[in-house]
């Protein structure tokens, strides 16, 4: 079962980096005013979703203990994310708001996972 655990682990990293990624490439273009959510950010965020609800079952099926709290708070993180950039994704320019908040959201998501234990 830690192997499957760590299999997943290493899949929702690799959603992580594809979301942060993302938007750390368009941090120019967001300066200029001609950001946009790429493809690649709307993928990470849904591995992100899938591979942490695994995650959640695969720990709690193997009886280590789930901080609910901070599954919570991350999931709702993930979830505000996952809304601006699906709702727009299809759009030539992000105002710098939105996309900045996408980028501080998915930092606050990384720091929660390491420093909250």
């Amino acid at each position: 079962m830690d192997v499957l655990i760590h299999l997943f682990v290493g899949l929702h990293i690799v959603g992580i980096a594809a979301l942060l990624g993302g938007f750390l490439t368009q941090m120019k273009a967001m300066g200029r005013g001609t950001a946009r959510f790429v493809p690649g950010m709307l993928h990470g965020a849904l591995t992100m979703l899938v591979t942490g609800v695994v995650l959640v079952g695969l720990n709690q099926a193997d009886h280590h203990s789930v901080n609910t709290i901070k599954i919570g708070v991350k999931l709702a993180l993930l979830i505000v994310i996952l809304g601006l950039v699906y709702v727009k994704r299809d759009e030539e320019k992000i105002e710098k708001g939105p996309f900045a908040l996408v980028g501080a959201l998915t930092t606050a998501n990384i720091f929660i996972a390491v420093l909250w234990t």
